[in-house]
């Protein structure tokens, strides 16, 4: 399995009670199929995957793999602070029918660069599960380094990493010195607006936050990169670019969630401790909204007045 193109990190669509929108969650993940994206993550940071149960997490895995299995690919996001309950959850993510998974550096113990590795290595000898590697320092307080993930690399099921690092230098030398050693090893970008540097680099695409709400735009400027038209990148780059900071602008995905409301969408609330998005950050956020164009978003959006 090689990771390239547009991956949406889905997020988990709410009732008004705080239910897990079945049905939103649906018609989310059909329009992804519709707008051509490479594959979904679902249970992501961005699906809130946290504050949900272990019964919750099984009806997500279950309806995204009736959804879009055998048409684009599916990542479950199964990582946590514990390797015991991340390899249980990867597991179970494996019998649900997951194309593969998304593992996070286990987050708040913060462990070594060896207990890092060592993590990867149990989950490895324990599933078939092709994995790809997650690094967010802001999220888990550790980075992995480039020589820890290219002895991670060395594993038969690692396919990948999604950088979220930041570090456009260290992305590069992920490129440089584990690609060229094992050409399955995909680079993806966790950051939206770090898309187009990374694939510039040679990177291969993008886990995007975006794209919940503009699959094609986000599509059309990985596609251009990935042919080298930069040019053509370029554009859509700094096209997308407010929308890339806006949705950043309070913790993932409390903007997000709100703009796919306005526009229609199946999102809803995000559970405590995640909170609805100040009026200041929503007056920002409508703004940018506004100006979107309304093709971008297919025929999945309701509210008309959302966009121009």
């Amino acid at each position: 399995m090689h990771l390239t193109g547009v991956y949406t990190a889905i997020v988990t669509p709410f009732t008004q009670e705080g239910h897990i929108d079945h049905e939103g969650l649906r018609r989310n993940l059909r329009f992804q199929v519709e707008q051509g994206v490479d594959g979904v993550v679902v249970l992501g940071t961005t699906g809130e995957s946290p504050t949900l149960s272990p019964d919750e997490k099984k009806q997500v895995i279950q309806i995204a793999v009736e959804e879009v299995k055998g048409q684009i690919s599916l990542l479950v996001g199964t990582g946590s602070y514990s390797t015991q309950q991340t390899l249980l959850q990867t597991q179970q993510a494996e019998a649900e029918g997951a194309d593969a998974a998304l593992i996070v550096t286990p987050y708040y113990n913060k462990p070594t660069q060896e207990g890092i590795y060592q993590h990867f290595q149990a989950i490895c000898r324990a599933t078939r599960l092709p994995i790809c590697v997650y690094n967010i320092q802001g999220r888990t307080g550790q980075n992995i380094q480039t020589d820890t993930l290219k002895r991670i690399a060395e594993f038969e099921t690692i396919i990948g990493v999604k950088e979220a690092s930041g570090n456009i230098t260290q992305m590069g030398d992920v490129i440089e010195t584990i690609v060229a050693a094992y050409p399955h090893f995909s680079v993806l970008s966790g950051d939206d607006a770090l898309t187009l540097p990374l694939m510039a680099l040679g990177g291969h695409g993008v886990i995007s936050v975006v794209s919940n709400l503009v699959p094609h735009a986000v599509c059309a400027l990985v596609k251009a990169a990935q042919a080298g038209r930069f040019t053509e990148a370029r554009k859509w780059h700094y096209q997308l670019l407010p929308l890339f900071k806006s949705a950043f602008i309070e913790t993932n995905p409390i903007p997000i969630k709100a703009a796919m409301e306005w526009c229609g969408m199946a999102a809803g609330p995000c559970r405590l401790p995640l909170c609805d998005l100040s009026s200041t950050s929503a007056q920002f956020l409508q703004q940018v909204v506004q100006t979107l164009p309304r093709a971008w978003l297919g025929t999945y959006g309701q509210t008309q007045s959302a966009f121009r």
